[in-house]
C-alpha cells in the first residue's frame, strides 16, 4: 500500500498505515501520528522499530527519504538505529569541542545555584572561577582542559593563597565532573587531588597550620550561659559551631535543607578541607539553633568578645572541644579525631578504615552538649568541671 498525503492527514486514532518497504504511520488513541521504520537488524537478527519523527514535523516525502537511507544502510550490513546513535554521539562530541570551560562553568553554576540558599556561596563560586580559573582556562574547550591547564591555574596561588587555591581546585573538579556526566569530556578528571595533583603540588605542612586562640574548656559553661541569652544570628551560628565542632566555612556555606537529614549533618567532600564527606551527629541543642542567617567570622569574633574577656576565636572552639575530649573523657583518640574530621593514620590505614565511629561520636557529642550547657542548670553546677572517672561528667562516654 502506498500512502497519500491526504491519508496521512486524516488517519484515525489506532491506525497503522503501511507505506511499504518497512515504513508505516502509527496513530495513537489521542490521534498523535508518528513515522516508524520496521527492520531486522543485521547485527542481531532481531526485529527493531526506528522512530522517524511525528507527521506534524516530518512530511510523507521526508519520511520516505529517511526510510530509503535506512534501507541503504541495511544493504551495507549496518543497523540504522546504531548508526544514528553513533552519529549523534559524534555530533555531541563535536559540540563539546566548541563549548568553552567558562561557558560550561557558567551554565553549571546556574543549574546548581537554585539549590544553594546561601547567596555568599553562589558569589564565591562565580568570583573565584572568574578571578583565578578563567584567565588561564576559560577560553579552552571543556573537553580539552588537561592537567597542565589546571596547574596553570593553581601554581601561582598554591602557596600564597592556600585556602583559595584549595577551593578553586575543588570547583574546577566539580565543573569537569559535570561536563563528563553530560558526555562533553572523557577520561580522568585533571583537577582530582588524591592520587593525581597531590603528586605534584605541595601538601600543607603541619608547621604551617596557624594555632588560633582558644577558650579553655573550663570556661565554656560560663561562656555558654552568657551566650545563651543572645538571640542574634551570630550567637546562634556560634552555638552551632561550638556544638558541632565544625569549621567556620562549613557552617557559613551550609545548605541545611540538602545536608541535614533528621539529626545528622552530612557535609559533602567539596566543602571539606580533607576532601572527604563528613557526618556530624546533631544534638537537640544544636538543632535548636536552626535556622540562622550566616554571618562573617568578624561578626562571630565580636560576639565572642562581647561574652568573654579571654582571647578566643571561632576556629579555636575546635581546640576547646578537642582538649575537653582528650582531658575529660575516656573516648578513644581516633574517635575524637574523627569528630573534628581529622584523618587518622596514613593513607593505607585510612583506605582500610572506612567506618567513622558514628555511634560513638554521637555519644561524644551528647556529652559535649551536656558539658557546654550545664551552666544553664544553676550556679551550683556552673563552677564544676567533669573529671576522669566522675560519673556526672563521663557517664555517656566512659565506654568509648
Amino acid at each position: 500500500m502506498i500512502l497519500t498525503a491526504k491519508q496521512v492527514e486524516h488517519a484515525k486514532p489506532g491506525s497503522r498505515l503501511s507505506d511499504g518497504g518497512g515504513l508505516r504511520l502509527d496513530v495513537d488513541k489521542n490521534g498523535n501520528r508518528s513515522w516508524v521504520f520496521r527492520f531486522k537488524s543485521p547485527l542481531t537478527g532481531k526485529e527493531r522499530y526506528m522512530g522517524l519523527g511525528t507527521a506534524d514535523d516530518v512530511t510523507l516525502a521526508k519520511a520516505r527519504d529517511a526510510a530509503h537511507d535506512a534501507r541503504a544502510l541495511l544493504r551495507n550490513g549496518k543497523d540504522p538505529i546504531e548508526d544514528r546513535n553513533t552519529r549523534r554521539a559524534e555530533a555531541k562530541a563535536d559540540a563539546s569541542r566548541s563549548i568553552t570551560f567558562e561557558a560550561y562553568a557558567d551554565a553549571f553554576i546556574s543549574g546548581k545555584e537554585a539549590g544553594w540558599k546561601n547567596e555568599k556561596h553562589r558569589q564565591q563560586w562565580r568570583n573565584s572561577l572568574r578571578d583565578y580559573a578563567y584567565p588561564h582556562i576559560g577560553h579552552l574547550t571543556v573537553g580539552n582542559v588537561d592537567t597542565e591547564a589546571v596547574l596553570k591555574v593553581l601554581r601561582p596561588i598554591w602557596t600564597v593563597k592556600k585556602e583559595t587555591a584549595r577551593r578553586v581546585r575543588g570547583r574546577i573538579e566539580a565543573v569537569l565532573n559535570g561536563a563528563k556526566a553530560e558526555g562533553l569530556r572523557a577520561g580522568e578528571n585533571p583537577a582530582l587531588w588524591r592520587g593525581h595533583l597531590d603528586q605534584v603540588l605541595a601538601r600543607r605542612r603541619k608547621s604551617e597550620v596557624k594555632h588560633h586562640p582558644a577558650l579553655p574548656y573550663e570556661e565554656l559553661p560560663k561562656f555558654w550561659q552568657r551566650l545563651s541569652a543572645d538571640a542574634s544570628d551570630a550567637a546562634r551560628m556560634l552555638r552551632w559551631i561550638i556544638l558541632t565542632a565544625c569549621r567556620f566555612n562549613e557552617a557559613y556555606e551550609m545548605d541545611s535543607e540538602a545536608e541535614i537529614k533528621g539529626d545528622l549533618w552530612t557535609i559533602p567532600p567539596g566543602r571539606m578541607k580533607g576532601e572527604r564527606k563528613h557526618e556530624i551527629p546533631l544534638t537537640a541543642a544544636a538543632l535548636a539553633q536552626l535556622p540562622f542567617r550566616p554571618v562573617s567570622d568578624v561578626s562571630l569574633s565580636k560576639r565572642i568578645a562581647r561574652h568573654t574577656s579571654t582571647p578566643a576565636t571561632t576556629h579555636g572552639f575546635r581546640s576547646t572541644f578537642r582538649d575537653w575530649a582528650g582531658d575529660e573523657t575516656e573516648v578513644a583518640w581516633e574517635v575524637a579525631e574523627a569528630a573534628i574530621a581529622h584523618a587518622v593514620g596514613d593513607e593505607t590505614e585510612t583506605a582500610y578504615r572506612r567506618r567513622t565511629a558514628l555511634a560513638k561520636r554521637r555519644q561524644l557529642m551528647t556529652a559535649w552538649e551536656e558539658y557546654a550547657t550545664k551552666g544553664l542548670d544553676g550556679a551550683s553546677r556552673s563552677d564544676q568541671s567533669p573529671h576522669r572517672g566522675d560519673a556526672e561528667g563521663n557517664a555517656s562516654v566512659s565506654s568509648l
